[in-house]
């Protein structure tokens, strides 16, 4: 038998990835206490200004969360021990459970490891454990969601992205007695787009379907205690089950679900996703327990970081720049091309010491490549004139698709 030769694969595929310009690169930034939103390069090649953070208020600095973190970690250690079922649970853990039920207003919320593993986890396990269950997810969802779903093996159905029409459409021809769950974003991150969640949630209601909302890129962001989209639009009642992230706007690291008691309890016993994990370390619980109570009372970071990214896209637009229309907070400047869209990154990076990460497929279709610019609260009117300068002066000297 003839020896396969693994490594002559791996690399083949590689080399594929970089003659497509989609080999990806990780910068070596260094975030210190203080300065964001500056990094400093490989340690010794300076200051950078960051416009693609997803810490979109800069909470991963707040000196409260700093505080109950150094607080937690001198008293409780620093990793927790185990999965919650044996020896990872403490206070702070379920403290932080009681105040993201609070934030949305549910019965109960459960934490897990990351947004992606809540995702997984839960849509993984509601699919395959209620006897009969088809899922129909927006044709724009997360890889975390995609993945959930299709390790499910579920039927499954694809609406068109925020079409209320089309999800009822599908809902119509499914079987009346079968169980159904409805799966969508609030915010989309890589276009900016809002969902019309009453919209979707009217549909559902009327073929008898729960729906699951993930509101990661809204949550700590809108309405007047930063539970998201659905708060800001009056319908936080409305989704069965809301996910969010502790790692984005709440500035630590996590995700989790919010819903009924009986909701969050049967999770609690069937996801695998959550059983089998490691419990999130005593200081995260802290951190981001601290983040959502003063988010819940501060609306100075939101109010802020709206007029922020008002101001930038105005800009981007004055210039000329082909800035993609966003609902939200996500400020998307067309490129469309792999190659290209890593060049003006390398070029804002090199020549005027701004990093924006390029977003190319499979992040968004071949042909949407693109800068995801994110402005926080702490950009200043100088950084905003030298993103500006920079992407003006970088543009003409790419062959880079121009604004129409």
């Amino acid at each position: 038998m003839n020896a396969i030769d693994y490594e002559r694969f791996f690399k083949q595929r590689i080399d594929a990835l970089r003659a497509e310009g989609r080999y990806r690169v990780f910068a070596n930034l260094e975030r210190r206490c203080g300065f964001f939103p500056r990094a400093f390069e490989n340690h010794v090649r300076g200051e950078v200004t960051v416009w693609c953070s997803n810490d979109y208020l800069g909470m991963g600095q707040h000196p409260a969360v700093l505080d109950a973190m150094v607080v937690a970690i001198q008293a409780l250690g620093a990793g927790s021990g185990g999965t919650r079922n044996i020896s990872g649970n403490t206070y702070l853990h379920d403290l932080l459970e009681a105040e993201l039920a609070d934030l949305h207003r549910r019965e109960a919320a459960l934490v897990f490891t990351s947004g992606y593993v809540a995702n997984e986890a839960v849509l993984s396990t509601l699919a395959q454990t209620i006897p009969g269950m088809i899922v129909v997810s927006d044709a724009l969802n997360h890889a975390s969601m995609i993945a959930g779903i299709r390790n499910s093996r579920a039927e499954k159905h694809i609406f068109r992205h925020n079409d209320p029409d089309d999800l009822g459409r599908i809902l119509a021809g499914l079987p009346a007695q079968r169980p159904k769950l409805v799966c969508f974003e609030s915010v989309y991150s890589m276009d900016g787009d809002i969902a019309p969640i009453a919209a979707l949630c009217d549909v559902a209601d009327r073929y008898g379907a729960m729906t699951y909302l993930d509101e990661v890129h809204a949550v700590g962001l809108y309405g007047a205690r930063g539970a998201g989209i659905a708060e800001r639009d009056g319908v936080l009642h409305r989704p069965t089950v809301i996910q969010g992230t502790l790692a984005k706007a709440f500035g630590v690291m996590g995700g989790y679900i919010a819903g009924s008691a009986a909701l969050v309890d049967y999770l609690r016993g069937h996801a695998p996703g959550f059983i089998f994990t490691t419990s999130l370390p005593p200081a995260l619980a802290a951190g981001a327990l601290a983040a959502i109570r003063h988010l819940k009372h501060s609306q100075a970071e939101r109010d802020r970081h709206q007029e922020r990214v008002a101001t930038v896209k105005r800009r981007l637009v004055s210039a000329g720049l082909p800035v993609m229309p966003s609902e939200s907070h996500i400020v998307p400047v067309l490129v469309g091309d792999a190659a290209r869209c890593k060049a003006i990154s390398d070029a804002l990076l090199e020549r005027h010491r701004i990093y924006v990460q390029p977003i190319n497929y499979p992040t968004v279709p071949r042909g949407t490549e693109r800068l995801r610019l994110t402005p926080t609260p702490f950009h200043t009117d100088a950084d905003i004139d030298a993103l500006v300068d920079a992407l003006s002066d970088v543009w003409p000297r790419l062959p880079l698709r121009q604004a129409a």
